[in-house]
């Protein structure tokens, strides 16, 4: 039986252990740290997973970032990951869980759009993520075009061109 409780109830240190676990030390070299560098966690959209013997064996993490235009516009989106599980745990449901938990926190009356950087086919079979609006996107580092998505109730609000990057109120 898993148990989804909020991120915050979790003491950061394992939490910082998790992912590198799951992503090695190295993760923090990756670009999606310099798009949410100098940003907290969005704790109302970001959780844990807690197995049967109350042990932490995932996290996902949601983030205030924004697409700014080549005119200086900035689009506020919520950036979601990492979805972190421990390897000898995944496979079995708790990634799902921990993507599901967030996504339905969402407030339906005022939804940002949603960016990743994952697996197309898997995020979009199960959540509705898509790159086909993300191509005039950058980031500031090195990533895979074909690896930028985005979630979006009405996608003609996205700008077709821009840098994301931290959203820094």
């Amino acid at each position: 039986m898993t148990t989804i409780i909020p991120l915050a109830d979790i003491d950061s240190a394992l939490v910082e252990d998790l992912l590198d676990t799951a992503f090695e030390p190295s993760r923090r070299q990756r670009t999606a740290y310099k798009v949410r560098e100098g940003t907290e966690y969005l704790g109302a959209l970001s959780y844990a997973a807690i197995d049967e013997q109350d042990r932490l064996v995932g996290t996902i993490q949601c983030w205030p970032v924004a697409l700014t235009t080549p005119h200086g516009k900035a689009s506020p989106m919520i950036m979601v990951g990492p979805v972190a599980v421990l390897p000898e745990h995944q496979g079995l449901g708790y990634g799902k869980a921990l993507m599901t938990a967030a996504l339905a926190a969402l407030n339906p009356e005022a939804p940002l759009p949603q960016v990743m950087i994952g697996d197309p086919e898997y995020y979009g079979r199960f959540w509705g993520f898509t790159n086909t609006h993300t191509g005039g996107w950058s980031l500031p580092g090195p990533f895979d075009p074909a690896r930028l998505l985005v979630r979006c109730d009405n996608p003609a609000v996205l700008p077709e061109k821009g840098m994301l990057g931290p959203w820094l109120r």
